[in-house]
């Protein structure tokens, strides 16, 4: 048996089966942890959503900003972007049962022993781990009993800090802006969410895993950053985001045998 954590797929499903393939997955011993944003701007977003929802126990996966937003487009609060390519996946014919599959997905998850936690983005600075499950517990309620309450509030970059979000809709949206948007903060830990480069362009600001590197935490996984190419500079937290669908790479990381395995991403 192995646990194998997968960076973005974006809707490159064909890079999906070929890593698999690669690995030697088995789906009756064998687990996939996906980091999110399984689907947008990839070639087939509606492919890898019903793969990844046919392997039920199999997988577990996390919200990214992409499937977020996805969802509040079904629900009425933005519009798809042609580069999303997601018109194949609004025709389908089960698309209510994959919106209300996505709906269901956490925020972040951790492993039954509790030595490892899987997030989109990252965690937020000032929060203890305590603090960042409740924080995405009442997000993942909303999602499954209130969706549009959510969509409703989500978009916009404030508040900045945790502490700064006065209502329950205002920690909503930090909750889920530091978990699926976040890759910089300012050196006091506020969210910094319109940079995405490499970190050695941008001295002025921090990576969100920095804060994090002297707080206790379990072994991490995100996605998401895609500049990092699978590069972080902490042991036990690790880059997935490898560039897949900018025709980079798609990578799965075996947390048993601490080994990384890579496949060329979409061209």
């Amino acid at each position: 048996m192995a646990t194998y954590v997968i960076g973005d797929v974006q809707g490159c499903f064909d890079a999906l089966q070929r890593l698999l393939d690669h690995i030697s997955f088995n789906s009756a011993s064998d687990k996939l942890w996906f980091c999110g944003d399984l689907i947008a701007r990839g070639p087939d977003s509606l492919a890898t959503l019903n793969f990844v929802k046919s392997l039920g126990g199999s997988a577990q996966c996390v919200l990214g900003n992409h499937d977020l937003h996805f969802l509040a487009c079904h629900f009425g609060f933005s519009n798809i972007k042609p580069n999303d390519k997601l018109q194949q996946l609004q025709q389908a014919p089960n698309l209510p049962e994959l919106v209300d599959w996505l709906l269901q997905l956490p925020l972040i998850h951790q492993s039954n022993d509790k030595q490892q936690l899987m997030v989109h983005a990252g965690l937020s600075p000032e929060w203890t781990l305590h603090e960042a499950q409740a924080a995405t517990s009442a997000v993942s309620h909303q999602l499954i009993h209130q969706p549009e309450q959510i969509f409703a509030i989500m978009y916009g970059d404030t508040p900045s800090m945790w502490q700064q979000a006065e209502t329950e809709q205002q920690q909503w949206r930090y909750t889920i802006n530091a978990c699926t948007r976040m890759r910089f903060c300012q050196p006091d830990g506020a969210l910094s969410l319109q940079e995405k480069g490499n970190p050695t362009q941008l001295n002025n600001l921090v990576p969100w895993y920095e804060f994090w590197r002297t707080k206790p935490h379990p072994e991490l996984f995100f996605g998401h950053w895609a500049a990092l190419n699978g590069y972080s500079p902490i042991q036990n937290i690790h880059a997935l985001d490898t560039g897949c669908v900018w025709g980079n790479s798609l990578t799965a990381y075996c947390i048993e045998r601490q080994q990384r395995y890579s496949v060329a991403g979409t061209v």
